[in-house]
Protein backbone atom coordinates (compact mmCIF):
# COMPACT_ATOMS: atom_id res chain seq x y z
CA UNK A 1 0.00 0.00 0.00
CA UNK A 2 1.37 3.50 -0.80
CA UNK A 3 0.74 5.93 2.23
CA UNK A 4 1.31 9.55 2.54
CA UNK A 5 1.34 11.29 5.50
CA UNK A 6 -0.04 14.81 5.76
CA UNK A 7 1.37 17.04 8.90
CA UNK A 8 -1.07 20.39 8.45
CA UNK A 9 0.88 22.67 10.41
CA UNK A 10 0.07 26.86 11.20
CA UNK A 11 2.48 28.41 13.91
CA UNK A 12 4.02 25.48 15.13
CA UNK A 13 7.91 25.90 15.80
CA UNK A 14 8.48 24.77 18.78
CA UNK A 15 6.22 21.46 18.02
CA UNK A 16 7.11 20.72 14.66
CA UNK A 17 10.44 19.44 14.91
CA UNK A 18 9.19 16.72 17.48
CA UNK A 19 6.49 15.80 15.31
CA UNK A 20 8.64 15.11 12.46
CA UNK A 21 11.40 13.04 14.86
CA UNK A 22 8.50 10.74 15.47
CA UNK A 23 9.73 8.77 12.17
CA UNK A 24 12.23 7.16 13.35
CA UNK A 25 14.39 4.71 10.70
CA UNK A 26 11.75 1.62 11.25
CA UNK A 27 8.73 4.00 10.54
CA UNK A 28 9.89 5.71 7.85
CA UNK A 29 10.15 2.44 5.90
CA UNK A 30 5.96 2.53 6.52
CA UNK A 31 5.62 5.11 3.94
CA UNK A 32 6.06 6.44 0.99
CA UNK A 33 5.98 10.50 1.95
CA UNK A 34 5.53 13.09 4.62
CA UNK A 35 4.05 15.95 3.10
CA UNK A 36 3.92 19.27 5.63
CA UNK A 37 1.23 21.67 4.90
CA UNK A 38 1.96 24.71 6.02
CA UNK A 39 -1.47 27.77 6.10
CA UNK A 40 1.01 30.69 6.08
CA UNK A 41 2.67 30.43 9.90
CA UNK A 42 3.65 33.44 11.25
CA UNK A 43 6.43 32.41 12.91
CA UNK A 44 9.57 30.20 11.80
CA UNK A 45 7.50 27.03 11.35
CA UNK A 46 8.64 26.24 7.61
CA UNK A 47 12.70 26.72 8.75
CA UNK A 48 12.00 24.38 11.54
CA UNK A 49 10.23 22.12 9.63
CA UNK A 50 12.70 22.24 6.98
CA UNK A 51 15.51 21.77 9.48
CA UNK A 52 13.46 18.46 11.05
CA UNK A 53 12.64 16.92 7.17
CA UNK A 54 16.25 17.39 6.25
CA UNK A 55 17.59 14.77 9.13
CA UNK A 56 14.89 12.11 7.39
CA UNK A 57 16.51 9.64 5.04
CA UNK A 58 14.35 6.81 4.67
CA UNK A 59 11.61 8.66 2.75
CA UNK A 60 10.31 11.14 0.64
CA UNK A 61 9.53 14.64 2.42
CA UNK A 62 7.85 17.36 0.81
CA UNK A 63 7.14 21.32 2.51
CA UNK A 64 4.48 23.18 0.95
CA UNK A 65 3.41 26.48 1.70
CA UNK A 66 -0.36 27.16 1.06
CA UNK A 67 -0.76 30.34 -1.56
CA UNK A 68 -4.05 31.95 1.21
CA UNK A 69 -4.69 31.04 4.25
CA UNK A 70 -7.29 28.36 3.84
CA UNK A 71 -7.49 27.08 7.86
CA UNK A 72 -7.35 23.18 8.68
CA UNK A 73 -9.74 22.27 6.71
CA UNK A 74 -8.50 23.89 3.21
CA UNK A 75 -5.50 22.45 4.27
CA UNK A 76 -6.59 18.93 4.25
CA UNK A 77 -8.55 19.67 1.14
CA UNK A 78 -4.39 20.81 -0.43
CA UNK A 79 -2.96 17.39 0.93
CA UNK A 80 -6.19 15.42 -0.46
CA UNK A 81 -5.75 16.56 -3.98
CA UNK A 82 -2.01 15.94 -3.95
CA UNK A 83 -2.84 12.64 -2.21
CA UNK A 84 -4.83 11.97 -5.69
CA UNK A 85 -2.43 13.56 -7.95
CA UNK A 86 0.41 11.17 -7.09
CA UNK A 87 -1.71 7.92 -7.05
CA UNK A 88 -1.70 7.11 -3.48
CA UNK A 89 -3.77 4.23 -1.56
CA UNK A 90 -4.06 5.61 1.39
CA UNK A 91 -3.68 9.25 3.39
CA UNK A 92 -3.14 9.61 7.49
CA UNK A 93 -3.18 13.00 9.09
CA UNK A 94 -1.04 13.78 11.70
CA UNK A 95 -1.53 17.40 12.90
CA UNK A 96 1.63 19.37 13.36
CA UNK A 97 1.06 20.70 17.11
CA UNK A 98 2.57 17.40 18.65
CA UNK A 99 -0.49 16.40 20.17
CA UNK A 100 -0.03 12.80 19.24
CA UNK A 101 1.82 10.41 17.75
CA UNK A 102 2.33 8.62 14.65
CA UNK A 103 2.81 5.24 16.89
CA UNK A 104 -0.55 5.22 17.62
CA UNK A 105 -1.47 4.02 14.25
CA UNK A 106 1.70 2.02 13.57
CA UNK A 107 0.31 -0.99 14.89
CA UNK A 108 -2.53 -1.16 12.65
CA UNK A 109 -0.34 -0.46 9.91
CA UNK A 110 1.63 -3.51 10.50
CA UNK A 111 -0.70 -5.86 11.57
CA UNK A 112 -2.85 -4.01 7.84
CA UNK A 113 -6.32 -3.39 10.24
CA UNK A 114 -6.05 -0.24 8.89
CA UNK A 115 -6.74 -1.44 5.34
CA UNK A 116 -9.93 -3.01 6.24
CA UNK A 117 -11.64 0.55 6.68
CA UNK A 118 -12.46 3.33 4.22
CA UNK A 119 -11.84 5.58 6.90
CA UNK A 120 -9.78 4.75 10.38
CA UNK A 121 -9.94 7.41 13.32
CA UNK A 122 -8.44 7.81 16.14
CA UNK A 123 -10.37 8.33 19.01
CA UNK A 124 -9.43 10.47 22.40
CA UNK A 125 -12.40 8.79 24.49
CA UNK A 126 -12.61 5.43 23.75
CA UNK A 127 -11.02 2.49 26.25
CA UNK A 128 -7.12 2.55 25.68
CA UNK A 129 -7.03 6.18 24.81
CA UNK A 130 -5.23 8.88 27.08
CA UNK A 131 -5.83 12.27 27.58
CA UNK A 132 -3.24 14.72 29.32
CA UNK A 133 -3.63 19.00 29.62
CA UNK A 134 -7.42 19.03 28.85
CA UNK A 135 -9.81 20.68 31.31
CA UNK A 136 -12.85 18.19 32.74
CA UNK A 137 -15.08 21.17 31.16
CA UNK A 138 -13.70 20.24 27.88
CA UNK A 139 -13.48 16.61 28.17
CA UNK A 140 -17.40 16.58 29.54
CA UNK A 141 -18.06 18.96 26.41
CA UNK A 142 -16.60 16.35 24.00
CA UNK A 143 -18.36 13.14 25.19
CA UNK A 144 -21.59 14.91 25.44
CA UNK A 145 -21.44 15.31 21.21
CA UNK A 146 -19.64 12.57 20.98
CA UNK A 147 -23.33 10.81 22.59
CA UNK A 148 -25.04 13.24 20.63
CA UNK A 149 -23.29 11.79 16.99
CA UNK A 150 -23.79 8.43 18.31
CA UNK A 151 -27.55 9.19 18.35
CA UNK A 152 -27.45 10.67 15.26
CA UNK A 153 -25.36 8.12 13.08
CA UNK A 154 -26.80 5.28 15.51
CA UNK A 155 -23.89 3.73 15.95
CA UNK A 156 -20.99 4.56 19.19
CA UNK A 157 -18.58 7.95 18.16
CA UNK A 158 -15.85 7.96 20.38
CA UNK A 159 -13.78 11.29 18.38
CA UNK A 160 -15.91 13.55 16.17
CA UNK A 161 -12.33 14.66 14.76
CA UNK A 162 -8.76 14.11 16.23
CA UNK A 163 -5.71 15.23 14.74
CA UNK A 164 -5.05 11.35 14.08
CA UNK A 165 -6.94 9.94 11.02
CA UNK A 166 -6.48 7.37 7.87
CA UNK A 167 -8.57 7.83 5.24
CA UNK A 168 -8.69 5.27 1.76
CA UNK A 169 -8.16 7.42 -1.31
CA UNK A 170 -10.92 5.78 -3.44
CA UNK A 171 -13.49 7.11 -1.34
CA UNK A 172 -11.91 10.91 -1.87
CA UNK A 173 -11.10 10.40 -6.02
CA UNK A 174 -14.67 12.13 -6.63
CA UNK A 175 -13.51 15.62 -4.40
CA UNK A 176 -16.45 15.87 -2.67
CA UNK A 177 -14.71 17.65 0.02
CA UNK A 178 -14.45 20.40 -2.16
CA UNK A 179 -17.02 21.90 -1.90
CA UNK A 180 -19.39 20.14 0.27
CA UNK A 181 -16.56 20.12 3.48
CA UNK A 182 -15.88 23.27 5.48
CA UNK A 183 -12.63 25.48 5.17
CA UNK A 184 -12.58 25.61 8.95
CA UNK A 185 -11.61 23.55 12.36
CA UNK A 186 -15.17 21.52 11.71
CA UNK A 187 -13.77 19.85 8.29
CA UNK A 188 -13.71 16.36 10.37
CA UNK A 189 -16.46 16.97 11.85
CA UNK A 190 -19.14 17.18 8.84
CA UNK A 191 -16.86 14.86 6.97
CA UNK A 192 -17.67 11.87 10.04
CA UNK A 193 -21.24 12.42 9.24
CA UNK A 194 -20.97 12.56 5.41
CA UNK A 195 -19.10 8.90 6.22
CA UNK A 196 -22.36 7.92 8.02
CA UNK A 197 -24.85 9.11 5.28
CA UNK A 198 -23.01 7.47 2.43
CA UNK A 199 -22.23 4.42 4.57
CA UNK A 200 -18.72 4.36 4.12
CA UNK A 201 -16.67 1.61 5.96
CA UNK A 202 -14.77 3.22 9.38
CA UNK A 203 -14.25 3.04 12.88
CA UNK A 204 -12.02 4.17 15.52
CA UNK A 205 -9.21 3.40 17.61
CA UNK A 206 -7.74 4.56 20.72
CA UNK A 207 -4.78 7.41 21.30
CA UNK A 208 -2.70 9.41 23.42
CA UNK A 209 -3.46 13.08 23.39
CA UNK A 210 -1.84 15.83 25.33
CA UNK A 211 -1.54 19.66 25.52
CA UNK A 212 1.41 20.85 26.65
CA UNK A 213 3.22 24.06 25.13
CA UNK A 214 -0.05 24.14 22.29
CA UNK A 215 -1.75 26.91 21.74
CA UNK A 216 -5.64 25.35 20.46
CA UNK A 217 -6.93 27.41 17.57
CA UNK A 218 -10.33 26.16 18.88
CA UNK A 219 -13.12 27.90 20.22
CA UNK A 220 -15.11 25.72 22.13
CA UNK A 221 -18.54 27.24 22.39
CA UNK A 222 -19.19 28.35 18.26
CA UNK A 223 -17.61 24.92 17.15
CA UNK A 224 -19.82 23.37 19.67
CA UNK A 225 -22.85 24.94 18.42
CA UNK A 226 -22.01 24.60 14.46
CA UNK A 227 -21.55 20.74 15.49
CA UNK A 228 -25.02 20.77 16.66
CA UNK A 229 -26.52 22.58 13.68
CA UNK A 230 -24.84 19.65 11.70
CA UNK A 231 -26.45 16.96 13.69
CA UNK A 232 -29.89 18.73 13.26
CA UNK A 233 -29.59 19.07 9.72
CA UNK A 234 -28.61 15.41 9.50
CA UNK A 235 -31.32 14.43 11.06
CA UNK A 236 -34.14 16.87 9.48
CA UNK A 237 -32.81 17.91 6.15
CA UNK A 238 -29.83 16.13 4.74
CA UNK A 239 -29.98 17.15 1.58
CA UNK A 240 -29.25 20.72 2.98
CA UNK A 241 -26.31 19.99 5.13
CA UNK A 242 -24.45 18.09 2.02
CA UNK A 243 -25.09 20.50 -0.32
CA UNK A 244 -22.49 22.82 -2.82
CA UNK A 245 -20.71 25.54 -1.34
CA UNK A 246 -18.94 27.74 -2.82
CA UNK A 247 -15.47 28.39 -0.51
CA UNK A 248 -14.37 31.43 -2.23
CA UNK A 249 -10.67 29.93 -1.67
CA UNK A 250 -8.18 28.82 -3.81
CA UNK A 251 -5.94 25.81 -2.84
CA UNK A 252 -2.59 26.02 -4.71
CA UNK A 253 0.31 26.14 -3.43
CA UNK A 254 4.28 26.64 -3.14
CA UNK A 255 6.93 24.00 -2.75
CA UNK A 256 9.28 25.14 -0.23
CA UNK A 257 11.64 21.73 0.30
CA UNK A 258 11.76 19.05 -1.04
CA UNK A 259 14.50 15.40 -0.86
CA UNK A 260 13.41 13.98 -3.99
CA UNK A 261 11.96 14.90 -7.59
Amino acid sequence: MKILVFIPMYNCEKQIPRVISQFDEETQKLFAEILVVDNISKDNSLLAAEEALKKLSNIKTTLIQNEENVSLGGSHKVAFNYAIDNGYDYVIVLHGDDQGGIKDIVPYIKDETAFKYDAFLGARFMKGASIKGYSNLRIFGNKILNSIYSIVVKRAVYDMGSGLNMFKIDILKNKFYIKILPNSLTFNNLMLLYLAYKKYNYNFFPINWREDDQISNAKMFKQGFEILKFCFLYIFSSQKLFIDREYPKNYFYTTKYTNKE
